[in-house]
């Protein structure tokens, strides 16, 4: 779906016509900010402390770079990222390039419907299940607004994603306390103690994720048009500016569910790491508004990256193997794995976490299909990659999947 053309944006005016080209990373962002990145964060805070705020910073920095990319690639070749693999790998490379992409998808369902039907649950009681069918509807609501323009969709995403930073906000600051020493120390790369790793490798796979990857060279890829090569190279340096607020916001919301956890669990030593324990324990120490408004951070959340990875997992099977399904029936398959979660009354904090490392490794496959694409002339024209930028890609590719080798190491030992 289209805004318009880079001349009839231009001509709505300085103002208007600037923020029209702002949008697909605040829709990327919500996914970096979703209850499994809740999960991750407030167990790696609860039991590493500052320790792994690295990690944190370092996926965030990845993140920015490889948003950048995708949307660029959607920009120069007005297609998708695996609208491109469909062209340019074989048929059986792509089957396998869609079927972890699916597998991803349902590890980041369970990620996006349980924390949702959580916060609902903690705001009004509502039984799990009943409350993963809520937000199974909720999120088809959200992505109908497609439907009824792109703008409109962007806008409900940008808004349920200031709703959910600004809780998590108000509630590091009314905490009223960081250990800027232990913070600094947190900055320095370490991985000690017996689950380092595992969490990690959790916030990787929750901060980088594979389906926005996938989604925001969609997102880009007809939105504004522009013929000439100067329209194009100012539509990029907007992709640029929107990449680093959309990200830039998803990262310090991250950096504040760590620190927040940090501090928590610093004076409630031996209190279980769940979603569930860490809310009780901002109501005991912040008050039951402070509760209150994180539950509802993870509601809002939740319901809007599962509306966004809804849209991914339609842009992936499209790309991948030129086939398509009903959204309604998308939502419902995909949502099967979760109403079994909640159904069954499993630890939901330990599930998203788990499904949270598992995205972990989705994510060099996404990458390294993006840093093979962006780097090639012929498919990115004047938008294709510096040296410089295909270096730093490939390298936060290795880090990546260095992490995961550990990992597996880590878990089969």
């Amino acid at each position: 779906m289209s805004v318009g053309s880079l001349v009839e944006v231009r001509a709505r005016g300085r103002v208007r016509g600037r923020l029209a080209l702002m949008g697909p990373a605040l829709v990327a962002a919500i996914a970096y900010v979703d209850p499994g990145n809740v999960a991750a964060n407030t167990q790696a805070g609860a039991e590493t402390g500052y320790a792994l705020i690295w990690v944190v910073v370092l996926a965030s920095v990845i993140a920015m770079l490889v948003q950048y990319l995708s949307a660029k690639l959607g920009l120069a070749t007005g297609r998708s990222l695996p609208e491109v693999c469909g062209e340019v790998l074989s048929r059986r490379m792509n089957i396998v390039m869609w079927v972890q992409s699916e597998i991803v998808a349902v590890f980041t369902d369970i990620a996006e419907f349980v924390g949702a039907a959580l916060g609902l649950h903690l705001l009004f009681g509502v039984p799990l299940p009943l409350a993963g069918l809520v937000i199974g509807v909720a999120s088809l609501l959200l992505l109908n607004l497609r439907e009824r323009g792109v703008r409109r969709f962007e806008a409900g995403v940008a808004i349920l994603l200031l709703l959910t930073a600004a809780g998590f906000a108000y509630t590091t600051i009314k905490l009223n306390r960081i250990a800027w020493p232990e913070l600094g120390s947190g900055l320095t790369p370490s991985l000690s103690g017996d689950t380092a790793l595992l969490l990690a490798a959790g916030l990787v796979g929750a901060t980088v994720m594979p389906h926005a990857v996938y989604l925001h060279s969609a997102l880009t890829e007809h939105r504004v048009t522009a013929t000439s090569g100067a329209g194009r190279r100012y539509l990029l340096k907007f992709l640029r500016i929107d990449c680093l607020a959309g990200l830039g916001l998803a990262a310090l919301v991250n950096i504040a569910m760590l620190v927040l956890a940090a501090e928590l669990y610093s004076t409630h030593q031996g209190a279980d790491s769940s979603i569930q324990t860490a809310h009780d324990l901002i109501g005991i120490t912040l008050g039951a508004g402070a509760a209150v408004i994180f539950a509802g951070s993870l509601l809002t959340s939740g319901v809007a990256s599962a509306s966004v990875g809804t849209y991914a997992g339609q842009v992936v099977m499209a790309g991948f193997i030129g086939r398509e399904i009903p959204v309604y029936a998308r939502r419902l398959i995909t949502m099967v794995p979760s109403l079994a979660v909640l159904t069954l009354g499993l630890p939901l904090t330990t599930a998203l976490v788990a499904s949270q490392a598992v995205l972990s490794f989705g994510v060099p496959f996404a990458l390294i299909a993006l840093v093979l694409v962006t780097r090639r002339r012929d498919l990115m024209g004047s938008l294709v990659n510096r040296p410089l930028t295909t270096a730093a890609a490939c390298l936060a590719s290795t880090l990546v999947i260095l992490l995961n080798i550990g990992l597996l190491a880590t878990l089969f030992t």
